[in-house]
């Protein structure tokens, strides 16, 4: 598999290759029992979930929160790139935290934490709003929602690094959302995935984010800002 890396730039280490070799087998053992994704093929797996990944790494430096990690995409892949990162990934699904946990220790993958909760709740917990370099969301929701999630973690003067395929549509929807939340477009890299558009979308934290946001889920999904 490491033609897939390599064609999109990637030279990666023997000891990374391991990494991920190691984690997919994990993933594909895991997702017998419950399911964590519907992309069970290796090679689909490696584009579509690893190399997706780790494309945005380039915007992701310091101590970084992945909001919904799910199995562990985009921050697992990215700290494999990246060891020198600290990472937490927040997740509300217990089984999904076990397995991510599992992976944790499985890769051997310093400066780790595994949280079980919803983005909601601990973005109003002081220990975690604004204390982050950088928040990651990947396939979560659509971006004016994502934002409402994920800007509240960040510190200012830090970012949001999106995940998305196609958005210039929710480019334009997530504006308002993204300047109430005291955040600017900083960029929006647009790329093929072998047929499929994927864009990272980094937004900028400018000023705090008022105490209110974000607001109950149901608030969120019903009326996005």
């Amino acid at each position: 598999m490491e033609n897939i890396f390599n064609n999109f730039g990637f030279n990666l280490s023997e000891k990374q290759l391991s990494a991920f070799e190691n984690y997919y087998d994990l993933l594909n053992f895991y997702n017998s029992k419950f399911n964590i994704t519907a992309i069970t093929d290796r090679a689909e797996v490696y584009l579509k979930h690893f190399v997706d990944s780790i494309i945005g790494a380039k915007y992701i430096d310091g101590n970084f929160l992945d909001v919904g990690s799910g199995g562990g995409f985009p921050a697992i892949p990215v700290k494999i790139l990246k060891p020198e990162l600290t990472v937490v990934l927040l997740e509300a699904t217990g089984k999904k935290c076990e397995f991510l946990k599992e992976v944790v220790k499985e890769l051997k993958l310093d400066n780790v934490e595994i949280i079980c909760g919803r983005a909601e709740e601990k973005a109003h917990d002081k220990f975690f709003r604004e204390k982050f370099a950088c928040a990651t969301a990947r396939a979560v929701a659509a971006l004016p929602i994502l934002s409402e999630y994920c800007l509240p973690f960040v510190k200012v003067g830090g970012k949001f690094v999106a995940y998305k395929g196609d958005a210039e549509e929710e480019l334009r929807s997530a504006e308002n959302a993204v300047k109430i939340l005291g955040g600017t477009l900083d960029k929006a890299e647009k790329f093929d995935l072998r047929g499929n558009t994927r864009t990272i979308v980094v937004i900028r934290k400018k000023k705090t984010t008022d105490i209110i946001y974000p607001r109950a889920n149901a608030k969120i999904r019903k009326k996005p800002l």
